[in-house]
């Protein structure tokens, strides 16, 4: 089963304290294959110093980080899920974010959010990270 990871998750993947980060290291204990629009990787690039910034790493640290990421997290094309935009623009809360709703209409799967915006549909169900880290007994 396939779990679209929004980029505000794999953000936190880069704090060694998160939880975020903790689920996503134990994600074959949730049955999910983790997945993501390429553009989400992108996104971190840009925004590599904030990251460094905010989870007080280094330029080195931030490299292992993103290239263990990019191998637990499967990034998915644009052309895949193409046709689901036109929907998933009703969907989605803000344009930013249509990419994973079309990705996770393309593959009839949920979304792992904290956006608490992306719940106010009902065609897509989305999980917190809360949830997650019950569902896995993860929590402290």
């Amino acid at each position: 089963l396939f779990l679209v990871v929004d980029a505000n998750i794999l953000f936190s993947f880069f704090n060694p304290e998160s939880s975020r980060r903790l689920v996503i290291k134990n994600r074959s204990k949730l049955g999910f294959k983790l997945i993501s629009p390429d553009l989400a990787f992108a996104e971190l690039l840009k925004d590599k110093e904030k990251i460094k910034k905010y989870s007080k790493i280094g330029e080195l640290e931030f490299i292992i980080l993103f290239s263990l990421l990019e191998k637990l997290i499967e990034s998915i094309g644009k052309l895949q899920y193409n046709e689901f935009i036109p929907k998933s623009r009703e969907l989605s809360p803000h344009i930013k974010d249509v990419p994973y709703f079309a990705l996770a209409l393309h593959l009839n799967c949920p979304i792992w959010s904290d956006e608490i915006a992306f719940k106010k549909q009902s065609k897509v169900k989305v999980y917190s990270t809360s949830e997650l880290v019950k569902e896995v007994g993860m929590e402290k």
